[in-house]
């Protein structure tokens, strides 16, 4: 960590000359639940920011504790993003570096660093992500679905209404999707995931993550909402929800295609066109349409 040369933000939504006087922030990822998970790098940054932003100072102070640390920490959290992320500013535009830790996990990711890293952006102030700990990725590589594309939907609204409409418009999405519950909720997800995907759709439930007590249960939402049913849910969750199965086009015989043809000239069309017309209707192979038609 040090302060940043005068360079250009790379996005072109926030395309700015960065302040050769501004701190820096650096997203500081931290263990999800193993603290022996911390990298060298984090705690090197950690050791060398000015201060640290951080969800909840309580728990920030044992993980700098564990890593023999004192740093002048303030409170960043969801309900002071306006004047916790106005203060935070100022200090980086005064010149000094700030390492933005939450709780568990990314900053910024279902978390409201998002609107830290927003303010920084558009006030030229540069931002360095660190690697590291992520439940949701976590959870994905483990959980035995597809991987290669996936959607992040964090945590679902406590609002009931709210919830089963975000579900819905989920319905046909056919990528592997990831969501974030706490215990006190989990029974009426599962519901909401029954009713709208169906008892067989695949689930793998991450419970604990790298923790004591930490379950991988690959199973199905019937059989999930069976065992929950009579089981108390404990623990923070990551559901890993299968996607739907992609829609198989219906294939069109060609005596159809061909006879879809012969109507479409009957109408008026030329042969050409009504082949061409007939082919974006029913997906047939135009040049074999022509052929067969032209015999009729």
């Amino acid at each position: 960590p040090g302060q940043a040369g005068p360079v250009r933000a790379a996005h072109a939504d926030f395309e700015r000359e960065v302040s050769p006087m501004a701190g820096m922030l650096y997203l500081v990822p931290t263990p999800i639940g193993n603290l022996g998970d911390i990298s060298p790098r984090c705690a090197e940054t950690l050791a060398q920011a000015d201060f640290i932003a951080a969800e909840d100072t309580r728990v920030s102070r044992k993980l700098l504790n564990h890593l023999g640390l004192k740093k002048p920490m303030v409170s960043y959290y969801r309900h002071n993003t306006q004047a916790g992320g106005q203060a935070v500013l100022e200090r980086l535009l005064a010149g000094e570096s700030c390492a933005l830790v939450t709780d568990a996990g990314t900053p910024a990711v279902s978390d409201p660093g998002e609107e830290l890293v927003a303010l920084c952006a558009r006030a030229g102030v540069e931002v360095v992500a660190l690697p590291g700990p992520c439940a949701l990725i976590t959870a994905l590589a483990v959980s035995g679905l597809p991987t290669g594309r996936f959607t992040f939907e964090g945590f679902l609204a406590m609002n009931k209404k709210n919830r089963r409409a975000h579900l819905a418009a989920l319905r046909d999405e056919e990528r592997t999707m990831i969501f974030y519950e706490a215990p006190h909720k989990l029974r009426a997800t599962l519901a909401d995931l029954l009713e709208q995907f169906g008892p067989e759709r695949r689930l793998t439930l991450c419970r604990e993550l790298t923790k004591l007590h930490e379950e991988v249960r690959r199973t199905t939402l019937g059989a999930a909402a069976e065992f929950y049913e009579t089981n108390p849910p404990r623990g923070e969750f990551v559901l890993v929800l299968e996607g739907a199965q992609p829609c198989r086009a219906v294939e069109v015989p060609m005596e159809q295609g061909v006879a879809l043809v012969c109507a479409l000239r009957a109408s008026g069309l030329s042969l050409r066109d009504a082949v061409r017309q007939a082919a974006q209707q029913t997906g047939l192979p135009k040049n074999e349409l022509y052929e067969r038609a032209i015999g009729t």
